[in-house]
């Protein structure tokens, strides 16, 4: 399935006006689990900062529609946040956004991650979902160690190798048709990050056992229907209004525990 178009479609239902892209914000921090997952790896990394001395400068690479990005505007004060991405309109829709929000530490660039370098700029490099969409995800890697300040920190959010992109068997292909690989193998992606020029590497599995269920309800299923009919947009509030209590205590307990395997990885790795 392309997912691209789905994401396109319910971009334009929540641009039409700022507040509802900022409900829109909103409901993908309450719903996506890697949301819940970034979010508590970026509370533990400014918890290690004295921010009231430090004027953090990231790097939100791979943006998207910019969530993350606003995300840490409004917790992490006086910092400045570079988001860069590759779609076009998507870059100028969120610059437009951001600056109707008055949100002046925040810019967007075009930006290809597999060139983009700008050297020892940055004490955090953020990127979610990013490196399954990027077949030379070494040459990424160099990219940016090189633009990180020594001691800064890479937080990546990606699918496994244990099912990641709903992928269980050698003879299936990725839930979403943008990915180039279907999940990154756990040793894989710390021995990549070490030939980038990394010193640390650390991982975990995300998206263990109440993940798994979490998934299924909060985005597959609803991603099928609304690829089969557009229609489904008007039934979807009903539908989340009975499973999201459900997918709420699944998320609280996939953050809250360790998983001896998952579907997703968050790695972090230093320089």
């Amino acid at each position: 399935m392309q997912y691209d178009p789905i994401k396109r479609s319910l971009g334009n239902v929540f641009n039409k006006a700022p507040l509802l892209r900022k409900l829109f914000y909103h409901l993908l921090d309450l719903l996506l689990l890697r949301c819940w997952h970034v979010h508590k790896e970026l509370r533990h990394f400014a918890s290690q900062q004295d921010l009231k001395k430090q004027r953090l400068s990231i790097l939100d690479a791979g943006a998207g529609f910019g969530q993350y990005s606003y995300w840490m505007q409004n917790h992490f004060p006086d910092c400045e946040i570079l988001a860069v991405d590759v779609k076009e309109e998507q870059v100028a829709d969120c610059n437009q956004f951001f600056a109707s929000a008055g949100a002046t530490n925040v810019k967007f660039e075009v930006g290809d991650l597999t060139q983009y370098v700008k050297p020892n700029a940055y004490d955090l490099v953020l990127s979610v979902d990013v490196m399954e969409h990027i077949l030379e995800d070494v040459q990424v890697f160099k990219n940016f160690h090189a633009s990180m300040k020594p001691g800064a920190m890479l937080l990546i959010s990606t699918p496994s190798d244990q099912g990641g992109s709903d992928v269980h068997s050698g003879d299936e292909s990725s839930f979403i048709e943008e990915h180039v690989r279907d999940g990154y193998n756990i040793v894989e992606i710390q021995d990549k990050l070490k030939t980038a020029g990394f010193s640390k590497v650390e991982a975990r599995f995300a998206y263990g056992t109440p993940g798994k269920i979490s998934w299924r309800l909060s985005m597959k299923y609803p991603i099928q229907v609304l690829g089969v009919s557009k229609i489904f947009f008007v039934l979807l509030p009903f539908y989340y209004i009975l499973v999201y209590p459900f997918c709420f205590l699944l998320n609280y307990f996939d953050t809250a525990m360790s998983h001896p395997t998952g579907t997703g990885l968050i790695v972090k790795a230093w320089k």
